[in-house]
């Protein structure tokens, strides 16, 4: 099933059409009748069924749901809002649960839980929008701390929406008022010169990571065009790295994907500066999964196929819920 940006839940053959025509919107009133409206705590749960009534008072037909597979990015999908909907519902799930899902979102709970668990980061400052209104000044002499570049972004938003790299106080002010305007929190962080390297990790209790990938932006800083629009941009997978500091990056992986109390999946991201540290950039709880995106490509390269990853997927899925 697919979500509209207006909302609206539509059935697998209109989204399939809305998506082939290359819009994410409803273009017009001819998928109105496959509107569909939820009915979690009748149809779902341990009936395994989803009720699905027509939004305009059409016949409800009936789905069979085992388990949901929320491949949702930014606030209300991998944040821990329709993890927690699902729980309630009680139905299986792919992916971390409330808390693992929130703290991943929120970059200063992600790398608070990072920091107690021993893994190192670039240096950071957070800041809060009523506290930037009220001591402006200050608080953009705290953060030019940092030095240039810097980057600026919204504590909570994905595919590196609201970020900017600020090379001076000016355009560090001016990337703090962007990301405010998408947060009411924003990270400030040190600039890393190296290089951009993700690895994959799968499992529940006993996680497991992938070999390592790396990214090599067609911009500047690997933003939103870079990862959805610049065709230059492109992934090595392996990526070519001395075995210790691969070793390294599997090690932290694991170790970010317990601290933040992920399961499932996640996608783990990384600098390898280059004066050799190997530093940890973020966790993303729910990444791209479509046969090109980073996490199915390094499991590939790792001896696990796409459809094998998604049937493992599900089994964790099954798994964690019957637990």
């Amino acid at each position: 099933m697919g979500i509209t940006r207006a909302g609206d839940w539509v059935l697998p053959e209109a989204s399939l059409q809305v998506l082939a025509g290359g819009a994410l919107d409803l273009p017009d009133d001819r998928f109105a009748a496959e509107g569909i409206k939820l009915d979690l705590f009748g149809g779902l749960g341990k009936h395994a069924q989803t009720s699905v009534a027509g939004a305009y008072g059409l016949r409800a037909p009936t789905l069979a749901c085992d388990v949901v597979f929320p491949v949702l990015h930014g606030p209300y999908g991998e944040d821990g809002t329709i993890q927690g909907l699902l729980e309630v519902a009680g139905v299986p799930y792919v992916g971390s649960g409330v808390l693992g899902s929130a703290v991943g979102m929120d970059k200063q709970m992600m790398k608070t839980a990072f920091a107690a668990a021993g893994l190192p980061g670039p240096k950071h400052v957070v800041l809060r929008r009523g506290g930037w209104e009220a001591h402006r000044e200050a608080a953009l002499a705290t953060a030019a701390l940092l030095g240039f570049p810097t980057f600026t972004k919204p504590a909570n938003l994905g595919s590196s929406v609201g970020i900017s790299r600020c090379t001076d106080t000016e355009s560090l002010a001016s990337g703090i008022d962007l990301a405010f305007t998408f947060d009411r929190k924003v990270i400030v962080e040190e600039g890393i010169t190296g290089r951009e390297i993700e690895c994959a990790v799968l499992g529940n209790d006993d996680p497991k990571a992938s070999v390592c990938g790396e990214i090599v932006p067609g911009r500047e800083f690997y933003d939103y065009e870079a990862k959805y629009l610049e065709p230059s941009s492109k992934t090595l997978v392996p990526a070519d790295l001395p075995e210790e500091v691969g070793a390294t990056i599997r090690e932290y992986a694991v170790t970010a994907f317990r601290a933040v109390g992920a399961a499932g999946l996640s996608r783990v991201d990384f600098f390898v500066a280059d004066d050799g540290r190997v530093l940890i950039n973020e966790i993303n709880t729910m990444p791209g999964f479509t046969e090109i995106s980073m996490f199915p490509k390094l499991w590939e390269a790792s001896g696990l196929g796409y459809s094998e990853l998604i049937d493992r997927l599900i089994e964790l899925a099954q798994e964690r819920a019957a637990t």
